[in-house]
């Protein structure tokens, strides 16, 4: 049956992946990757062959409806990031909302994503949090901020190791330093790494100790009285 897919990959190690998802994106007629190359190295390792297609944020707009169009026609379709769900801080949302506006059958496998582990081994509450994936890079970064600084839930960003410590500095500005937070890098991979303590102590060691790696930010909650 004609269908877009939606197939979590590994974010790290490369038995991170079900085997639902290597029998889909076997029995795809093709399958959409954010980067060729990188995908690739993936397909190659399940011994997986099939027709691969770019689509990334800087073409998606343009291929939606021809995509969703193929799966009218009778194609199965599996779309994968380079690592982990797409369409969560990655390519996706466009193209399953035109494929939910035609009518066209959507489902997404369960699978790898970066901030379920970091927040379970974060020690902060889980019960309740809210998602906010990367910060706008420039204009928009303070008000949303600030925006989130009386928020009671548990509070996850995802950040790269560039902008991590100003991240980290813009968070403390708006929420206070003391604000307890776990810092988590490299997600299932050689180097992962969990950091906890106040946004104080995270300051202090990440200029202390280069970031490296790609980076799930947990803060704590507003107004609450445990872990502190």
């Amino acid at each position: 049956m004609s269908r877009l897919t939606v197939v979590p990959t590994p974010i790290g190690n490369l038995e991170d992946i079900t085997l639902r998802a290597i029998r889909v994106l076997k029995e795809a007629d093709a399958i959409l990757a954010e980067d060729t190359r990188t995908s690739a190295v993936l397909l190659k390792h399940y011994e997986i062959r099939k027709p691969l297609q770019s689509h990334h944020k800087f073409n998606e707009h343009s291929q939606v409806e021809k995509i969703a169009a193929r799966i009218e026609a009778g194609e199965r379709i599996a779309l994968i990031s380079d690592a982990g769900t797409p369409s969560i801080s990655d390519p996706g949302f466009l193209l399953v909302r035109e494929c939910v506006r035609r009518g066209v059958e959507v489902e997404c496998l369960p699978g790898a994503t970066a901030f379920v582990p970091a927040l379970v081994v974060s020690g902060l509450p889980t019960e309740r949090f809210c998602f906010e994936g990367f910060l706008p890079q420039k204009k928009g970064r303070r008000t949303r901020l600030q925006a989130l600084a009386a928020e009671e839930r548990s509070i996850v960003f995802y950040e790269s190791p560039f902008r991590l410590l100003k991240t980290l500095e813009q968070i403390a500005g708006a929420f206070g330093d003391g604000r307890r937070v776990s810092v988590s890098r490299e997600i299932s991979k050689r180097f992962e790494q969990t950091c906890r303590g106040t946004l104080r102590e995270m300051l202090a060691h990440f200029a202390a100790d280069e970031p490296r790696g790609e980076f799930v930010i947990v803060v704590d909650g507003a107004n609450r009285k445990d872990f502190h």
